[in-house]
């Protein structure tokens, strides 16, 4: 069975024990409850990697008053199964005091985490960088891996490392959704079964309009008014944003035939749900 270990340091003493036999690590951060978009991360790392590590830890300090901490779902005994199948070697499952004890220090990234989801969740990006932070100084990857569904975190995580001159490689992977087109996330779960049939309504508006720019449409705002009309049609559905932006810098696109991300975050009932796509 796959080792889970719950300190710092029992996971250093794996990491170190790899690296002295010259393996290669990988990272897949995540909060848990581990579905097939994850699976999808840790098997691409084990590709890539001799060692791969999933920290598995729902993270306190990227969730601000009234959303869903003490409710987000946990289920360490599935989520190591998948871990093992998927071919990871160690699961990092702390606790928030082994995480955190009494720090005062952490870790932002200006401009970048003040659009999109950051409008309405301001201290996510804070809780975001300072935990990813953590997990690199504690695992210290040759690559960590990080899924499009959170197109922003995945922009903010890159700048960061960029700017901290992380000796890590970032990687991309692209969304894992399930047959009728809904991106996996772990908050599907929330969803009545009325209200995940309504939740179509983020890929369906998305399809609709990257095929608007595939058929020539170059008028960003008319793309984003024909995907809100679109999601409007559902009753169950409230709109917390969606918007076209340069997929470098997250600053709104006006022109549709950039390197641009089409992205958007809707309530359906009271789940939050993102999704996006990304033209080249």
């Amino acid at each position: 069975m796959i080792p889970v270990v719950k300190t710092v340091e029992e996971a250093r003493k794996y990491v170190k024990a790899w690296r002295r036999e010259g393996m290669s690590v990988g990272l897949v951060p995540t909060m848990g409850f581990l579905h097939e978009g994850h699976k999808s991360l840790i098997v691409r790392a084990a590709a890539e990697n001799d060692c791969v590590v999933v920290s598995d830890f729902v993270n306190p300090t990227q969730f601000g008053p009234n959303e869903d901490f003490e409710t987000y779902p946990r289920d360490i005994e599935a989520d190591a199964g998948l871990c093992e199948a998927a071919g990871a070697k160690l699961i990092f499952n702390p606790e928030p005091s082994e995480m955190y004890h009494d720090a005062l220090t952490t870790v932002s990234v200006d401009k970048l985490t003040k659009v999109l989801c950051g409008k309405t969740r301001p201290i996510h990006f804070d809780g975001v960088c300072t935990v990813v932070s953590k997990l690199f100084n504690i695992v210290m990857p040759d690559k960590a891996y990080f899924g499009q569904k959170d197109a922003q975190q995945l922009c903010v995580v890159r700048k960061m490392v960029k700017d901290l001159n992380f000796d890590i490689e970032i990687v991309g992977c692209p969304i894992i959704r399930e047959e009728d087109g809904l991106a996996k996330s772990s908050r599907n779960t929330y969803l009545s079964p009325e209200e995940r049939k309504a939740a179509l309504c983020l890929s369906r508006s998305l399809v609709m309009g990257r095929e608007m720019i595939g058929n020539g449409e170059k008028s960003t705002r008319k793309v984003i008014e024909a995907i809100k009309a679109e999601i409007e049609r559902e009753p169950l559905a409230r709109i917390d944003y969606v918007e076209i932006v340069d997929l470098d810098n997250l600053e709104p696109a006006e022109d549709a035939s950039g390197h641009i991300l089409a992205a958007m975050a809707v309530y359906i009932g009271k789940t939050r749900l993102i999704d996006n796509f990304i033209i080249e």
